[in-house]
């Protein structure tokens, strides 16, 4: 494998930042740091932890990303990525936010 330090510069000239690409960078950063947030729950309790901001960002992230692949890049592989996350992130926030609800008020979780 050769390192061509001229070819990497030359590539770094032509990177440009559009307001889609803070879009689909604001998205990865959401949907990856969801799992520093798991990991720091789970270590504060010594047990394994979704909080209510992992779901947040899951949603928020794949949100973010889908809308980067449908309008920022047409790319059908980022989309169909994205595509399913988006749902289950949504269907476990709501899980998640109804759970928590039953707990508050003493209702029981109808199956």
């Amino acid at each position: 494998m050769h390192f061509d330090l001229s070819h990497i510069l030359q590539s770094l000239q032509h990177f440009q930042i559009t307001p889609w690409k803070v879009v689909g960078y604001v998205g990865t950063l959401m949907f990856t740091g969801r799992w520093f947030v798991q990991l720091y729950y789970t270590r504060k309790y010594k047990r394994v932890v979704m909080p209510l901001s992992f779901w947040w960002m899951s949603v928020t992230g794949s949100a973010l990303l889908l809308a980067y692949f449908v309008f920022g890049k047409n790319d059908s592989v980022g989309i169909l990525s994205n595509f399913f996350p988006v749902f289950v992130s949504v269907y476990n926030l709501f899980v998640h936010m109804r759970h928590h609800k039953n707990n508050v008020t003493g209702d029981e979780i109808n199956g």
